[in-house]
């Protein structure tokens, strides 16, 4: 398991060598169908100011943006987000954070974190915490998040292939990326899984209420209650109301 502190992280060679090819894969190409249960989720409105956290190569901003909000997002990949930028519409912007270390202070009406963007990425080496952190800090008082997070039970039925350590909860596949020209590049993948109780647990340490947890796979986003038989969750929720100073 790799134990990069902040800094280059074991994901970006990856993104800088799949590039384009990255749109390639299935689990991409349900955009459309994840942002209409997102946007009749939260009942967002046109120009509302969102902030889409580990943004890869803005599919989901460009969405966003071209249905009338305000999008920034945020990728530790400068490929991804040279790449977001080349063709953004209206409305969106794009820069290299590291989203363990985000800067920004209660400025977004909504933040989404979706297909393992940053949250399952950075439990390898223990910083999902901090990137719901940044992320409740990053939001207005009255902001919402939606989160998803790869199924721990999924992965454990299902990922025959994977190594499921059971002790941090990471799964660990070895396979191949491929460039827009076909070239091959070896791939150790680590990411998070997650149970429902323990994505409740984690926001509640980020001083962010749970509102709904859903069963979801890429691309077919549904208001179905948690399962084993899903392969992500996701997850809405909202930051905690602030407590008067010396509240109990």
């Amino acid at each position: 398991m790799p134990t990069d502190s902040i800094g280059e992280h074991w994901f970006e060679p990856l993104a800088a060598h799949m590039g384009p090819a990255y749109l390639r894969y299935s689990f991409t190409k349900g955009t459309v169908n994840e942002i209409d249960f997102i946007v009749r989720q939260l009942d967002l409105k046109p120009g509302a100011r969102i902030l889409d956290v580990g943004c890869g190569p803005g599919r989901h901003s460009h969405e966003l943006a071209r249905r009338g909000f305000l999008v920034h997002g945020i990728d530790i990949s400068q490929a991804f987000v040279d790449l977001a930028t080349s063709n953004a519409p209206d409305g969106s912007s794009f820069e290299r954070m590291d989203a363990r270390a985000m800067t920004f202070d209660n400025e977004f009406d909504v933040a989404i974190c979706l297909c393992q963007g940053a949250f399952g990425l950075m439990t390898a080496d223990g910083h999902d915490i901090d990137v719901l952190t940044g992320i409740r800090r990053a939001l207005k008082p009255t902001g919402t998040l939606a989160l998803s997070a790869f199924n721990a039970y999924f992965a454990v039925k299902y990922f025959d292939e994977a190594v499921f350590d059971a002790d941090s909860g990471v799964n660990h596949e070895k396979t191949e990326v491929r460039n827009q020209d076909g070239e091959v590049l070896g791939a150790d993948l680590w990411t998070g899984c997650y149970t429902p109780r323990e994505l409740r647990l984690m926001l509640e340490k980020a001083k962010m209420n749970v509102r709904d947890i859903f069963s979801v796979d890429p691309g077919a986003y549904a208001n179905a209650v948690p399962s084993l038989e899903t392969s992500e969750y996701l997850v809405i929720a909202f930051p905690s109301p602030s407590q008067p100073e010396g509240a109990c």
